[in-house]
């Protein structure tokens, strides 16, 4: 029998936020060493992405199985299990005598470090009493703002310290020796087992699901969103994708009424709260992809260098975490769906500003923290209630996990769309400079499609004046195309606004 008492879960708390926490530090320092990796195996930076593609199909198709597993077998013994294959994962990593091997690796550690948030999501949702769980559920979401900001220094410091990429990944291992260690003694089992069978089609009708539908939008073109819909071999896997997807729903309603234990419960995905999360759990993806982007934002329009255009993101990384801390703490008071708004609210008044008011460091320090604080909101404690509010305790952790792989196809469709808008502000750069300066200094942006490129090509103007009339030109150009992301994402606020009202009218209207 669990004891409920929160004194009974300040060890387990402790440990799911260690887990989370070293999870997505590593996100933070591979970031960091990625050219640095590319280069020690001879890859192409194309090539080379794979490294973070792969790892965030394996975290979309894992968590949800992860979740169910943890529902079925015990969210203990799949902590355990969970942090042990990331340690392995990270070893493997760091002792990669290949490209190949280290994508391997890199697969392994997702499965590891994506199903850590969940196990410990679902293990507050069935330990801790309703008026607690906010605040445990936002420390776990506070954990990714602040390994956001210090996975990327510490890989860098590690970089400078040890010449090698190597020890960026080794670091894991004490860290999950402890947390299996500690796991093993400290956190006591929520759930028994089951003696019903795993649902093996229905995970593979998933798995086969996500994997197409995430790789075709991954193949999706930034330059031509609209058009690469009708690449062949981007409409193929997106339309099998999507089939698989409704095949399993089909499935899982047969698996479900003959009594067996559906991956994902078909009454559970019919349930119209449960829906609405996913909604928001894809508008949240779409909110955190906004965010990737301001480190190019402040270099291309603020023209700060670029290697200080990273650590720009920390107040913004900083605010998020707190935003977590403070989205559990409303939660608890008041409830999710007002807590939902708030986010939303708070996330489209700093997005909308970046268009509308962001000129310099201040103003950008103001929009940024704010839109901070609105993700760290929605990313923390109010969606993961919702889920546990509307799954049976026995469903929590497949309910969670497919949140966070709806989220995860937002975080990987959204990028598409942004980057095109700042595609489409680039071209306009040789143009612009040709009407304004003329022919030869027009050529500027014809020197390289990067913006490494087009900058060196600028510090190359022998006249200061000219060279800073072209610089200011440069990036009110690339300006155009961050205010349409920026605009998408406030828009994306507002619906996450407007879903916010419909939950808070409906359950008026159910009392």
């Amino acid at each position: 029998m669990v004891d409920h008492a929160k004194d009974s879960q300040k060890w387990p708390i402790t440990l799911f936020t260690i887990g989370v926490f070293m999870a997505g530090l590593d996100n933070g320092i591979i970031s960091t060493a990625l050219t640095t990796i590319n280069n020690s195996f001879g890859v192409s930076a194309a090539w080379g992405a794979w490294s973070i593609t792969l790892y965030t199909l394996g975290i979309a198709i894992s968590v949800p199985i992860i979740g169910k597993l943890s529902d079925n077998y015990g969210r203990r013994r799949l902590f355990m299990i969970e942090v042990a294959l990331f340690g392995i994962g990270s070893l493997l990593v760091a002792l990669s005598p290949s490209f190949v091997f280290l994508l391997v690796a890199r697969f392994i550690q997702a499965i590891g470090g994506g199903g850590i948030f969940i196990i410990g999501s679902s293990h507050i949702l069935s330990t801790l009493p309703k008026n607690k769980q906010g605040k445990a559920l936002g420390l776990l979401g506070g954990m990714h703002g602040l390994s956001a900001v210090i996975g990327p220094n510490l890989g860098a410091i590690i970089l400078s310290v040890t010449g090698s990429w190597h020890w960026m990944f080794l670091i894991n291992l004490p860290i999950a020796l402890f947390l299996v260690i500690f796991g093993f003694l400290k956190i006591e089992e929520t759930k028994p087992g089951t003696s019903k069978p795993m649902d093996v089609v229905g995970t593979m009708l998933l798995s086969a699901g996500i994997l197409a539908l995430m790789y075709g939008i991954t193949e999706l073109d930034s330059t031509a969103f609209i058009q690469s819909f009708r690449n062949p071999h981007v409409l193929l896997f997106l339309i099998g994708g999507i089939g698989s997807l409704v095949g399993l729903v089909f499935y899982e309603r047969r698996v479900e009424q003959r009594g067996d234990d559906p991956i994902i419960a078909y009454s559970l995905m019919t349930t119209r709260l449960f829906q609405l999360t996913l909604c928001l759990g894809l508008l949240s993806g779409g909110f955190l992809a906004g965010i990737i982007f301001i480190p190019s934002f402040v270099q291309q329009v603020l023209n700060i260098p670029v290697e200080s255009a990273g650590y720009w993101l920390t107040p913004l990384a900083l605010a998020s975490g707190i935003g977590a801390g403070l989205g559990g703490v409303l939660t608890d008071k008041y409830n999710a769906v007002k807590t939902v708004i708030f986010s939303g609210v708070i996330g489209a008044i700093g997005f909308f500003l970046f268009p509308v008011w962001v000129s310099g460091p201040l103003s950008f320090m103001i929009a940024s923290v704010l839109a901070g604080v609105g993700l760290g909101i929605l990313l923390g404690a109010p969606l993961n209630v919702l889920v546990g509010a509307s799954a049976a305790e026995n469903e929590q952790g497949s309910a969670l996990g497919t949140l966070s792989m709806v989220r995860q196809i937002g975080l990987t469709l959204f990028p598409t769309v942004y980057a095109g808008f700042l595609t489409g502000g680039a071209k306009q750069i040789e143009p612009t400079l040709k009407a304004e300066f003329g022919n030869d200094l027009g050529t500027v942006a014809d020197q390289g499609e990067s913006v490494e490129d087009i900058m060196s090509q600028i510090e190359k103007i022998p006249d200061e004046t000219v060279r800073e009339q072209v610089l200011q030109t440069v990036s009110s150009v690339y300006k155009v195309g961050f205010d349409h992301m920026f605009i998408t994402s406030g828009i994306l606020s507002l619906l996450v606004i407007a879903v916010g009202v419909y939950l808070y009218i409906h359950s008026r209207k159910t009392k």
